[in-house]
């Protein structure tokens, strides 16, 4: 892979003190498969990336800028107007800050060198390496840690990283692998627990993977989780609550909503016996628009949804 490795005297950002690796705008549009133009505008109209620059002019990007590239592209995918992606990579700042703040500091470098050896397993199509390394993970990670830090972003990776032959392959391998794993976890919590919440996808705003490790992250302790098949219709979910009877449902979704979800959530939340909930990226961009109903938001990640549909259903938090 073609880099930059570009001395402090040569890049006229003024915080970099340190050799940095550092890539042209051609090399970082090959590697996200954004092209120049477009990057030139995220950066110009919205300040969404602040590459540096040489003193010829031309921009340099750092690893963190490429992150924040491929961060910008999963919303735009998600379907967030890119004027929009600004707030929320900001609120992700500050909770990135909050985090830093408690004194729990990221391991990034142990999570990237297990990535690192992921992909390899990957890459080589070895399940039992895979599997190995997937057991490693979780027997020392909290299962928040291991899916939403480690696992789901080398999955987004070699989702959207897919150009080159044999890359739709090695994807496809991971996401077969992942889904089996946690399908079992579920089905082995939910036949201990006594409690059951069922969560569903709005159609078409998520994969199979994504919905899955939601539930896994949602339940705990005497709550399980039972998932509903993709594709499940939105206007017979409450046929599906009256025949099982859950404590809740919870509508899970990753892209942003349209105007008309929070009518269309409040109309089902008046039909149904049990308390209606939305979950995932969507949550939050909804939050406003459900504030005051009976909808509660639990957010995307996996502790805050965990403790917020605790909080509800003891009736210790209000929607």
């Amino acid at each position: 892979m073609p880099v930059i490795i570009a001395p402090v005297d040569s890049i006229s950002h003024s915080d970099s003190t340190d050799s940095q690796e550092l890539f042209p705008i051609r090399e970082v549009s090959r590697m996200t498969g954004i092209n120049p133009v477009t990057l030139r505008a995220w950066e110009r109209r919205y300040g969404l990336i602040q590459p540096m620059r040489t003193e010829s002019g031309h921009r340099l990007y750092s690893r963190h800028d490429i992150e924040t590239v491929n961060r910008i592209l999963s919303w735009v995918e998600r379907g967030v107007a890119v004027s929009k992606v600004g707030k929320i990579l900001a609120r992700d700042a500050r909770q990135a800050e909050a985090v830093r703040a408690e004194g729990v500091a990221p391991q990034e470098n142990e999570w990237l060198q297990l990535q690192a050896r992921l992909r390899q397993a990957i890459s080589a199509f070895d399940d039992r390496q895979l599997e190995s390394l997937y057991g490693q993970v979780l027997a020392t990670y909290p299962i928040s840690v291991a899916f939403q830090d480690i696992l789901m972003p080398l999955w987004s990776e070699l989702l959207r990283h897919q150009g080159r032959f044999g890359q739709a392959s090695e994807w496809l391998f991971f996401d077969a692998f992942l889904r089996m794993q946690v399908s079992q976890r579920l089905q082995l919590a939910s036949a201990a627990a006594p409690r059951r919440v069922l969560l569903a996808a709005l159609p078409g705003e998520c994969r199979k993977l994504e919905l899955l490790v939601a539930g896994l992250l949602i339940a705990r302790d005497g709550l399980a989780v039972r998932v509903l098949g993709m594709g499940q219709p939105f206007d017979e979910l409450t046929l599906v609550c009256q025949k099982i009877q859950p404590q809740a449902l919870v509508i899970f979704s990753n892209h942003a909503h349209n105007h008309d979800l929070a009518a269309r959530l409040n109309r089902l939340a008046q039909t149904l016996d049990c308390p209606l909930f939305i979950a995932g990226d969507a949550s939050d961009l909804a939050e406003n628009d459900l504030a005051g109903s009976s909808i509660g938001c639990l957010g995307n990640d996996g502790p805050v949804m965990q403790r917020r549909l605790q909080q509800f259903l003891s009736g210790s938090l209000d929607t």
